[in-house]
């Protein structure tokens, strides 16, 4: 049986020893009384590292390098800070293959913290919030301690058994939230061009965010759409309240939106708890090919921080700056692009700091996130251009129609330089 505690008790010396790797909870499953806890505390014990995956938290900042050394994979959500300032180790590694990592020892995990719901009747917590790598984490760690937050919904799905808990800590303090994010003219015009490969009976996966949301926006006039995504937001619950999401024509997991993350505020997680339309799952059911090879007309939506002329994607970095992250969106790409009747869409605004610099380009700043050989549409703005099973100056042309007018001439030169050359 876990020992509980209260927050202002818990004393992790007793628990963490020198040279201890830790795991969080990520995204809004981020157990902050614990994060504040090991900031508080971690300096003392000495020589702590930690790996979480995404944090929106805002608790991570530079001088918390002090009491332990962070590593994500990536600069997403809060974490930008850390990197400019050179407090944390990015690992170039998929959301998906986390868990594995992890229970391979590639990823060390001596001590998962964690964030669950109470306890159900039978003594099993849910992951709540986030379900990717938890239980991966829990199953690795030489200790488990839990947040169990009495603010956090009991969702369907993933659960850990108060038995694998062996320290928890009651809280009943609001979760992480993200608010929804403002939608542009820009964001609205890419998301008219996204919609328009979202027909009646769709699977749709995407993240959470400006586009994402007004993409979402877009569908009222759908009937019948699936959910199967690593992360959901506020958007979800407009489009089930309004009939439009129903997961009916789902080859699998029918009636049920298949999700990892919840990722918005109190409102999306009402509706979440104890709600038997959504399940939580680990990414190994989230982002599996052989799960997500079962689903037909399967459209993905993912991010990109900039294209060049032949497809290739960068999600990372812009120059010097890492920004970004691998996320979860190659799993995803390659699912839409193979699925009968789906699509797999890349979306991004066509310029950045004002219309100064193209996000079109003819060589990427930074990493290659997704190769050009599993990109299926580019969208901007300013349409779409579908690249699947087209040449490198085919790619070029229909990348340079979709960049800003601007930019088009300079564009237009290097795609002509590709035509002549072949490749």
């Amino acid at each position: 049986m876990a020992l509980a505690v209260i927050p202002e008790a818990l004393d992790l010396a007793r628990y963490v020893k020198p040279g201890d790797h830790v795991v969080f909870g990520q995204a809004c499953g981020e157990p902050t009384t614990l994060v504040e806890a090991l900031i508080a505390q971690g300096a003392g014990i000495g020589g702590l590292r930690a790996f979480i995956a995404t944090s929106f938290s805002g608790l991570f900042q530079p001088d918390s390098a002090a009491a332990f050394r962070l590593s994500s994979m990536g600069a997403i959500g809060a974490l930008r800070s850390m990197t400019k300032a050179g407090a944390l180790d990015v690992i170039p590694v998929h959301v998906s293959q986390v868990g594995p990592l992890i229970a391979a020892g590639v990823l060390p995990c001596d001590v998962a913290m964690i964030q669950v719901s109470p306890a159900d009747a039978d003594g099993n917590h849910s992951c709540g919030l986030i379900s990717d790598y938890v239980r991966a984490a829990v199953d690795a760690a030489r200790v488990v301690i839990a947040e169990v937050n009495a603010a956090v919904p009991y969702t369907p799905g993933e659960l850990i058994p108060g038995s694998a808990i062996d320290v928890a800590v009651m809280v009943d303090r609001a979760p992480v939230e993200v608010a929804a994010a403002k939608i542009s003219e820009t964001d609205e015009a890419i998301a008219r061009h996204c919609a328009a490969y979202i027909g009646d009976g769709s699977v749709i996966q995407t993240g959470v965010g400006a586009v994402p949301d007004a993409i979402l926006r877009q569908l009222h006039d759908r009937r019948d759409l699936g959910v199967h995504s690593g992360m959901l937001g506020d958007g979800l619950v407009d489009l089930v309240e309004a009939g439009v999401i129903t997961n009916a024509r789902k080859e699998i997991d029918r009636g049920i939106s298949i999700n990892g993350a919840l990722i918005g505020t109190s409102r999306l997680y009402r509706w979440a708890d104890r709600n038997p339309a959504i399940r939580m799952t680990p990414t190994s059911y989230t982002h599996d090919a052989g799960v997500l090879g079962q689903l037909s007309r399967l459209v993905t939506i993912n991010s990109a921080m900039e294209v060049d002329l032949t497809g290739q994607v960068n999600a990372e970095a812009s120059g010097a700056s890492y920004i970004g992250g691998t996320g979860g969106s190659v799993d995803f790409v390659r699912a839409g692009a193979r699925s009968p009747g789906g699509r797999s869409l890349m979306v991004l605004a066509a310029t950045a700091k004002g219309g100064t610099i193209s996000k079109i380009v003819p060589a990427l700043s930074g990493p290659v996130t997704t190769a050009r050989s599993e990109v299926d549409v580019v969208v901007t703005e300013y349409g779409a251009a579908e690249l699947k099973g087209q040449s490198l100056a085919g790619r070029a042309k229909r990348l340079v129609a979709i960049a800003h007018p601007d930019f088009r001439e300079e564009l237009d030169k290097i795609a002509f330089d590709i035509a002549r050359r072949g490749f």
